[in-house]
């Protein structure tokens, strides 16, 4: 039975100019593409990913490198079921003949890569589909594209990659099962977009302090410290009572905003409660740190949406920054106030330990 490889074991792979499967995360259902570092995508490589994949071969660029490429999305309004950032399709004007061969694709992937190509240089449309990926990778889109690109820039590559949706022979989308089976026949490396977005928030440094202030509260004074998620501008706060920097065992309370619990103490949930029962025990301990996770517009909106799980990958995130912040004030150990368990895995692989979880 193929498991699932662990991140750095996929990194090796795609330093060593391998290709691996990606999907979403370990549910059955989902589908996955065959990805390679465009750095090191051969003839070879582009006939083995039209025949065992079988899907459209694209490659997943930079926004800077498009930008220099001067290569436009593909459409002015993208009305695309996943929204995916197609530009226009393109091949290299010279070293080529009708565009599609292996030998072709391969020419026209190396021409892009190279610093020295110029807009001029590609011809248009083409058999070359680039796609752009965020600039802040799969923390702020999780598709394949952002996953390519950030699996190359970790193996110190250039950050691009050739993808290809993965299909059977009978034209339908393979599904988890059937990628274990195409990993095994070839050898390949099977990981999860979830667990790169873990090993993105465990291995980059996504936070920035930019405020520090003391405010009274009705449960004393705290130092309020205010953080940059340096990923998409958003900011998040810590209410530090005491000192805390290289202190152990400091009790910790992550708590996401929920502005209809925390503002209007709403009866369909305890945010409320949590948030003010958290502050009044830290207080009470003269020393720990409450972080406030702020949301977004559409994170507000999911939160107050009745029965919506959309929660879940939210959730992964707060974690993941707030282990940051913690890291950032200095914290090693922790006593963790919490509501519900499930949620510490956010925690855990950040350096950070969890002596005791209290439940609120």
């Amino acid at each position: 039975m193929i498991r699932f490889a662990d991140i750095p074991e996929a990194i090796k792979d795609i330093r060593k100019g391998k290709f691996i499967i990606v999907t979403d995360d370990r549910d059955r259902e989902n589908e996955g593409d065959l990805v390679i570092a465009a750095q090191k995508v051969t003839p070879g490589a582009i006939n083995f990913m039209a025949k065992a994949a079988r899907g459209l071969i694209c490659l997943a660029l930079t926004e800077e490198r498009l930008d220099q490429l001067s290569l436009r999305p593909m459409v002015n309004e993208n009305t695309s079921l996943m929204n995916t950032p197609f530009t226009v399709s393109i091949d290299a004007k010279k070293g080529v003949t009708t565009g599609i061969s292996a030998y072709d694709r391969a020419k026209t992937i190396k021409t892009i890569l190279d610093p020295r190509t110029k807009p001029g240089d590609l011809a248009m449309p083409g058999h070359i589909f680039p796609l752009r990926a965020h600039p802040a990778g799969v923390l702020r889109r999780t598709g394949h594209t952002e996953a390519g690109v950030d699996l190359a820039r970790f193996a110190g590559l250039y950050p691009a990659a050739v993808i290809c949706e993965i299909m059977n022979e009978d034209g339908t989308m393979a599904r988890l099962p059937a990628l274990m089976r195409l990993a095994g026949r070839y050898g390949l490396k099977l990981i999860t977009i979830a667990d790169l977005v873990e090993y993105s928030l465990r291995t980059k440094k996504l936070v920035k302090q930019i405020i520090s202030t003391e405010i009274p509260t009705q449960y004393g004074k705290f130092q309020l410290l205010v953080y940059e998620d340096i990923t998409n501008n958003q900011h998040h706060l810590a209410f530090v009572k005491g000192e805390v920097r290289d202190r152990k065992n400091i009790l910790v309370r992550i708590h996401s905003q929920c502005f209809v619990g925390d503002v209007f103490q709403s009866q369909s949930c305890a945010c409320g409660q949590h948030l003010h029962e958290s502050l009044k025990i830290i207080s009470k301990s003269k020393k720990g740190v409450f972080v406030y996770m702020c949301q977004n517009e559409e994170g507000l909106i999911n939160r107050i949406k009745p029965n919506s799980n959309s929660g879940s990958n939210q959730d992964l995130r707060d974690y993941g920054i707030g282990a940051q912040i913690l890291k950032d004030l200095g914290l090693t150990s922790i006593r963790l106030l919490m509501n519900n368990p499930r949620k510490i895995a956010g925690l855990k692989g950040y350096g950070i330990k969890i002596v005791e979880m209290i439940r609120l």
